[in-house]
């Protein structure tokens, strides 16, 4: 289908996906570029595919195609650089799975990036799970799912309280290990208990002590000169410790 009007209801719908309300209402979110449409693809999540007018679409006749104009494109667009080919996905149905290995909780963390990195992090350590607190930043934002570079697609990442969480995880046998600059031990010589969750806290105030108190060992990242790192830095390097 081609559409060639800025004011068509499809594109106005489009653009609405900007904003997480109407993602959130829709439970659909938009992406852009080949690489992340590549891992919705593999990940079943693609409804439709809108590429610019002239634009070679690799997936054609597998979903709904729409070929727009470049001011469509431009309109639509989270980027300053526009992408050809863009896609509509719809949010994946996840649920609490406590029969995984390795856990990945964030309390509070607020800026996408770091989100999204620990994602990819956790996707490329054999991480499936990943807990994040029902005041984190929307999981649908484009900077974060651009972050990711895909592998939000292929991870259970779901939105709960903590607290009864970790308390359902201890009675599923799992050991919490918290980052902390207080009363931790040092990286280096855990040994790790399997199940298990490691927990990253807030960029500014780190783990929150209603949530240390319920782990069951803190854990230092040993190092010189800084007293610590960027979270999603030393969520990389818990996790490969971990792996």
């Amino acid at each position: 289908m081609q559409i060639t009007s800025l004011t068509n209801a499809k594109v106005k719908q489009w653009h609405k996906y900007h904003q997480k309300k109407y993602r959130t209402q829709d439970q659909r979110f938009l992406i852009e570029g080949l690489h992340l449409i590549e891992e919705a693809h593999k990940a079943n999540l693609i409804e439709a595919i809108i590429i610019k007018e002239g634009t070679f679409n690799p997936y054609h006749g597998q979903y709904e195609e729409y070929s727009v104009t470049p001011a469509i494109m431009e309109k639509i667009s989270m980027h300053e650089s526009v992408e050809k080919i863009m896609a509509i996905c719809r949010m994946p149905s996840k649920k609490l799975d406590l029969s995984t290995n390795k856990i990945i909780i964030l309390d509070d963390l607020q800026d996408p990036g770091n989100i999204g990195t620990i994602i990819r992090s956790a996707y490329s350590f054999g991480f499936d799970t990943i807990i994040m607190s029902p005041n984190a930043t929307d999981l649908y934002n484009d900077k974060l799912i651009r972050s990711t570079q895909g592998a939000l697609f292929h991870l259970n990442v779901i939105q709960v309280p903590l607290l009864p969480l970790i308390d359902d995880l201890h009675k599923q046998g799992f050991t919490i290990y918290a980052t902390s600059l207080k009363e931790a031990a040092p990286l280096s010589t855990i040994k790790p208990i399997y199940p298990l969750a490691l927990v990253f806290g807030n960029e500014g105030n780190g783990v929150s002590s209603e949530i240390m108190q319920a782990c069951d060992q803190n854990i230092i990242i040993e190092m010189h000169n800084f007293e610590s790192l960027n979270v999603a830095v030393a969520a990389g390097i818990c996790m490969y410790q971990f792996r």
